[in-house]
């Protein structure tokens, strides 16, 4: 990171210079936070146009973000990632790392202190010659170990879905949303679904790892006979998309079908599927579809998605997560 200023050779006249040495970008200090509303600046090369300038503003942290991420209201494009953000008297306030696809000015920073972090790590490292498979793959298994750990000891939260209640993550952890639909008198067939991610993912090269989700979809239809109900109920469940076949970075996934029950005995039909890792070795994929299985006319299916766990880990979220099913009748 360079200042477009050179630094002062007093040892060399303005004439007879024969080269020009640059200082780095000052760190804003933690001692001067930025406040909300004030102008920041992204430096970078969009898409391999050219240097550019893009001016935004500082709107705190992101919420229920895994790791702090700066709210950069400013346009990032492709190419500027890894550039320097810099207040108005050019000092480094965070580093662009992302852009909200699909919305406007949205974009993320790295604070500036993870940048001291690195560079004071970056001062004592020693040289790297070889692959960083290791060395990847212990950092991926420190953020799945942090990452796990906050989400079993968060308070244990459920929502409702038509006569059942199924587990979320907390609302510190993760956002929620849903696309359920009006019921209709008529209609022989209502379903609601709802969603919950938690912002975690890391970057590795081969994609995104390390994040955390879950599906659901509630479904009700009174005016089908139990027959019919299970016909369209297995259709839904045997539709859910897996990866069968392994490629370059996982293998393909291994499953066990069972019939559960819950802490709530709430009897479930529940599949687990785990894919390992081909160069980080210790980490899997973890999938797990639950479906309830003790109402004729009315179910609930859920879908737990992870990547880049140990395989206790993936046992210890499974577990809790089936655990987590009951019935509003039961309550």
């Amino acid at each position: 990171l360079l200042r477009v200023a050179p630094a002062k050779d007093s040892s060399a006249g303005a004439e007879g210079a024969s080269e020009r040495r640059y200082s780095a970008l000052p760190l804003r200090p933690s001692s001067r936070p930025l406040s909300g509303g004030e102008r920041i600046f992204s430096l970078g090369n969009p898409l391999d146009v050219g240097f550019a300038i893009t001016e935004g503003t500082y709107n705190g942290l992101v919420q229920r973000s895994f790791y702090p991420r700066i709210f950069f209201g400013g346009t990032l494009n492709p190419g500027m990632s890894g550039g320097p953000a810099i207040d108005t008297q050019g000092r480094v306030v965070g580093v662009n790392v992302a852009k909200q696809l699909g919305a406007e000015q949205l974009s993320f920073l790295v604070p500036v202190e993870f940048v001291e972090q690195l560079l004071a790590q970056g001062r004592e490292a020693a040289p790297v010659k070889g692959a960083m498979h290791a060395e990847v793959t212990r950092q991926l298994m420190a953020h799945q170990k942090d990452l796990v750990d906050r989400v079993l000891s968060g308070s244990s939260r459920t929502e409702r879905y038509g006569p059942y209640r199924v587990p979320v993550p907390s609302e510190t952890l993760a956002r929620c949303w849903g696309d359920g639909r009006e019921r209709r008198s008529e209609s022989l067939f209502d379903f609601e679904r709802s969603q919950c991610r938690i912002d975690s993912e890391v970057f590795t090269g081969d994609g995104d790892v390390g994040g955390l989700g879950m599906r659901y979809e509630a479904y009700d239809a009174p005016r089908l006979s139990p027959w019919q109900f299970a016909h369209t109920y297995g259709a839904s469940f045997a539709n859910e998309p897996m990866r069968k076949r392994g490629n370059r970075v996982r293998t393909g996934y291994e499953c066990r079908e069972d019939f559960v029950a819950g802490d709530a005995k709430l009897p479930l039909r529940a599949v687990v599927c785990m894919a390992a890792y081909r160069k980080f070795s210790g980490l899997y994929d973890l999938t797990v579809l639950a479906v309830s299985v003790d109402q004729p006319r009315q179910g609930v299916l859920g879908r737990l998605n992870v990547s880049a766990v140990s395989f206790d880990n993936a046992q210890r979220l499974a577990r809790q997560y089936l655990q987590g099913f009951s019935s509003e009748a039961a309550q």
